[in-house]
């Protein structure tokens, strides 16, 4: 089912009467890139994604962004599926979509029944980050957005990926194109600003799982591992075979991890 929620585009999918699970997508993506997870989650979950505010079918407004804001939107979108009837969600967020998974639970975790956390980090940008958003911002106003991508597209992929998976890296690259300028630059504005939710992280009290890409350039394994160990009883991966798109470049891994955790630690613990 595709609904609109306070102008955010929806899609509630599976077995209503399961767990829910909420997937986030990463920058600058849409809803459409955990269509593999869908498929392997739906007969047994209630799966919820979405757009992210300036990004896919959502509304884009003025491009000033934060990404309080888009925590504002998904407890709205929560508030409005009554997600709480049948029991807390599961979130899962890739890049971005972690960052708002992290800050969200950072502001209520009671809300939640766990954490899934794909190719993100909990620190907010340095100095030189911030500046590279910037220089992203600048590209996109000076060259366009294709430009923009284009350079953005090797640093998502590993090499590997992108030598042998062209469809898909070009599949991926179309869905960025299609975003509003002001979408994309809203969201780099957004994660320039973000807090870091370091210091949160040993306050985790709901089943985390930590997984990324073996060759992920932008959130390599040792940061990953790092944060994961300051979660209490978290589980971590390394996901053979893929850069920072863990859950398009290797689904079938991903995919049984993600089942596994659930089973194991919340399905099982209820």
């Amino acid at each position: 089912m595709h609904i609109t929620i306070n102008g955010l585009s929806v899609h509630d999918l599976g077995n209503s009467e399961k767990q829910t699970v909420i997937l986030i997508h990463g920058f600058p993506f849409d809803y459409t890139m955990w269509n593999s997870q869908v498929r392997a989650l739906q007969n047994d979950y209630n799966i919820i994604t979405y757009d992210i505010r300036g990004l896919g079918k959502s509304y884009v407004g003025d491009g000033q962004y934060t990404i309080e804001f888009f925590v504002d939107d998904l407890f709205w979108l929560m508030h409005e599926l009554d997600l709480g009837k049948l029991g807390k969600p599961v979130l899962c967020g890739l890049s971005m979509g972690g960052y708002i998974a992290l800050r969200a639970a950072e502001r209520d975790q009671s809300r939640f029944n766990g954490l899934i956390l794909l190719d993100t980090k909990s620190d907010a940008d340095d100095d030189a980050g911030k500046l590279k958003r910037s220089e992203g911002i600048n590209k996109i106003n000076t060259d366009g957005l294709d430009k923009f991508v284009d350079d953005l597209i090797p640093n998502l992929f590993a090499d590997e990926s992108l030598e042998n998976m062209k469809a898909t890296v070009e599949y991926i690259s179309n869905i960025c194109k299609s975003n509003n300028p002001i979408g994309v630059k809203g969201s780099l504005l957004a994660m320039a600003a973000r807090t870091s939710t370091t210091k949160f992280l040993k306050k985790i009290e709901i089943p985390t799982l930590v997984m990324g890409g073996s060759f992920d350039k932008l959130t390599p394994p040792p940061v990953m591992r790092e944060m994961a160990d300051k979660i209490k009883d978290s589980e971590y991966a390394i996901v053979p075979r893929a850069g920072h798109l863990s859950p398009i470049e290797n689904p079938s891994y991903v995919n049984d991890m993600i089942c596994g955790f659930l089973k194991r630690r919340i399905v099982g613990k209820k």
